[in-house]
């Protein structure tokens, strides 16, 4: 491993992560451990450590390191916790989640990445990642409920569903609202079908498949 990538993964740690009130330790490690450019595209793995969102296939993103660290810390995962991802995207999430003591059951539509992300997972020797390629808004049923649920892609509400499949007690991260000014949230599952909302920050992702906006025809 070059110095200079080294440097790299230490400066996005110290001079970005943590810098956006990132301070879980357990997380920072996961930022450190998890080698972020081999989940990147290769035409993008030098720009695996900047503060960009990362284009993939499909028009999907892999999200800057300082909102992946921010939604990492607000889940509070234990080791032991089931998780469930929607839109496994390059893998790198889902890797993380596993780094954390997670048991991750990760789901994405597109066979591609699906595929890609196995590759890197397996490359990387990352286990307790299982990746299913389904419709989260279709044909996609899991089994039980979660402790855990992340969504990396967007949505104008947060579809029930997802609500239906987070355990009590569990945390929902999802981002919701419109562009260019999107919320990410963690939502908290509380007794009596409550939940307690924690704002994290604002920004800009891809529409969940499924969840795209409907045209407005004005007449």
């Amino acid at each position: 491993m070059s110095i200079n990538l080294e440097q790299a993964r230490y400066n996005m740690v110290e001079q970005q992560v943590r810098t956006w009130d990132v301070l879980d330790p357990a997380v920072l490690d996961a930022l450190r451990e998890v080698p972020r450019e081999d989940f990147a595209p290769a035409r993008y793995r030098r720009l695996a450590f900047s503060d960009l969102r990362i284009p993939l296939p499909h028009d999907q993103v892999m999200m800057k390191p300082v909102e992946e660290g921010r939604m990492l810390q607000s889940l509070q995962v234990e080791p032991g916790n089931r998780v469930l991802e929607i839109g496994t995207g390059s893998g790198f999430t889902a890797a993380c989640l596993a780094h954390l003591g997670a048991e991750v059951t990760s789901v994405e539509i597109y066979p591609e990445l699906a595929d890609r992300a196995r590759a890197r997972l397996e490359r990387v020797g990352i286990d307790r990642v299982d990746v299913v390629c389904a419709d989260a808004l279709g044909d996609f049923s899991p089994d039980g409920v979660f402790d855990v649920l992340v969504v990396t892609s967007s949505a104008a509400q947060v579809p029930q569903r997802f609500f239906d499949w987070v355990g009590p007690g569990g945390r929902l991260f999802v981002v919701r609202g419109h562009s260019p000014a999107m919320e990410a949230v963690c939502l908290t599952r509380l007794a009596g079908g409550h939940w307690h909302t924690d704002s994290l920050f604002e920004t800009d992702l891809p529409r969940l498949v499924g969840a795209e906006d409907k045209p407005v025809f004005e007449f």
